[in-house]
């Protein structure tokens, strides 16, 4: 707090003074005029406005005047602030050093985001240096900053201490296997993370192993994003391995990796085994029509909990296509389903609408950008003339021209189930348009007018 005195604010009454309050945003409020004088500081802590702000939102300019400092003095003053929000302010290691150490202290603070800024390894240092002091803090951003395997070192460090922290997001961080190594050695003893995001960094296969090894003794993780960082199939298999003794994990992000049809067999097994693991993303990966048709056959078996599969732009052809449609006339789990671009043209869409005849749990189908063109949309109407449990069907990009059009809407006129029908960029004109146009004042069709001809 500033020693200087200010007469004039010192003087006004205390309704001018809240007057004066009226008109200053959430940061002025919180992280200047609260550091004036005594007086002041007393009169703001009766403010209404005050005393409910438990979230504050900064914008970048309005870090650069305040400084970091005066946003950890703020933060030692108020007793109601639970989320801080500092995503792309550009936080650097030395700002980052001012609020870790009040952090220390802080008994309020549950939320604090410091996405999309410059914090390098030694930021991280003092951050998890109050990481091993702080008791309330559950929710950690940390995305799209610098800390590389050094500053992972000093966080997987204090995880190994911290009983609070629940999630914890480190995506594009330039962490390697080495840093994935001290968090996984971290992951052997913490008890509270439930949910880890690293995602877009680089721990590739050895990385992927040391994890693996940790999920054999964690028993809390429950989200494990590993999207984009260089796994192949070697690395999928020890994934595999430990999914099928894992007790505990429900969501697993594998997306835009390297894993084909050999690291796709791999998972797919484990998926017979594992009874917990609800939602896989595997889109973005290698795993063409072999790796599919190990995932359609465990889908089949229908021992596992998985309700929600990803696998866009996988190559699987009509082929996969055929393949994911046999387990689906039996599986009785998955609920949503997404084989976005992958070039299953009008047979692809056959297959599918015979299963969807007779699938009684699938509510959400993603079938964008795979040409099924107006003989697959046709096939798809019939099958939802009887269908009772789909909600949304995406075909954007698909070739579709009216008469597919023409058969949708027929079938959305029986098919009172599907309330979200999309149908962007496709090749429908006048025609099909006159026999949409009811369905999209309903809100049940969705189409761009970009596709109009």
């Amino acid at each position: 707090m500033s020693n200087k005195t200010h007469p004039k604010l010192d003087v006004l009454s205390v309704e001018l003074v809240y007057r004066i309050l009226d008109y200053l945003n959430d940061c002025d409020l919180v992280c200047s005029a609260s550091n004036v004088s005594s007086r002041l500081n007393a009169i703001i802590h009766k403010y209404s406005r005050y005393q409910t702000l438990t979230t504050l939102n900064l914008e970048s300019d309005q870090i650069r005047h305040q400084g970091a400092q005066n946003i950890a003095e703020a933060l030692k003053q108020t007793k109601i602030l639970t989320t801080l929000n500092l995503e792309s302010i550009l936080i650097r290691d030395q700002e980052a050093q001012h609020i870790a150490k009040v952090l220390e202290q802080n008994k309020t603070l549950t939320t604090l985001n410091f996405g999309s800024s410059k914090i390098g390894g030694e930021g991280a240092k003092h951050l998890a240096k109050a990481l091993e002091q702080n008791k309330t803090l559950t929710t950690l951003n940390l995305g799209s900053n610098k800390i590389g395997d050094e500053g992972a070192k000093h966080l997987a460090k204090a995880l190994e201490q911290n009983n609070t922290l629940i999630t914890l997001h480190l995506s594009w961080n330039t962490i390697g296997p080495e840093g994935i190594h001290y968090f996984a050695k971290a992951l052997e003893q913490n008890k509270t993370l439930t949910t880890l995001d690293l995602g877009s960094n680089k721990i590739g296969d050895e990385g992927a192993k040391h994890l693996a090894k940790a999920l054999e003794q964690n028993n809390t993780l429950t989200t494990l994003n590993l999207q984009n960082n260089l796994i192949g199939d070697q690395g999928a298999q020890h994934i595999a391995k430990v999914l099928e003794q894992n007790k505990t994990l429900t969501t697993l992000n594998l997306g835009s990796n390297k894993i084909g049809g050999e690291g796709a067999k791999h998972l797919a097994k484990a998926l017979e085994q594992n009874n917990t693991l609800t939602r896989l993303y595997l889109s973005w990966n290698k795993v063409g029509p072999e790796g599919i048709h190990y995932f359609a056959k465990a889908l089949e078996q229908n021992k596992q909990t998985l309700a929600t599969l990803y696998v866009g732009h996988n190559h699987i052809g009509a082929d996969g296509a055929q393949q994911l449609a046999k387990a689906l006339e039996n599986n009785k789990t998955l609920t949503v389903l997404y084989i976005d671009y992958n070039d299953i043209g009008a047979d692809g869409g056959k297959h599918l609408a015979k299963a969807l005849e007779n699938n009684k749990t699938l509510t959400t189908l993603d079938l964008d950008n795979n040409q099924i063109g107006d003989q697959g949309a046709n096939h798809l109407a019939t099958a939802l003339e009887k269908n009772e449990t789909l909600t949304m069907l995406f075909l954007s990009e698909n070739k579709i021209g009216d008469e597919g059009a023409q058969h949708l809407a027929k079938a959305l006129e029986k098919n009172k189930t599907l309330t979200r029908l999309r149908l962007d960029d496709n090749d429908i004109g006048h025609e099909g348009m006159r026999f949409l146009k009811h369905l999209m004042q309903e809100g049940r069709v969705f189409w761009n007018h970009r596709n109009y001809r």
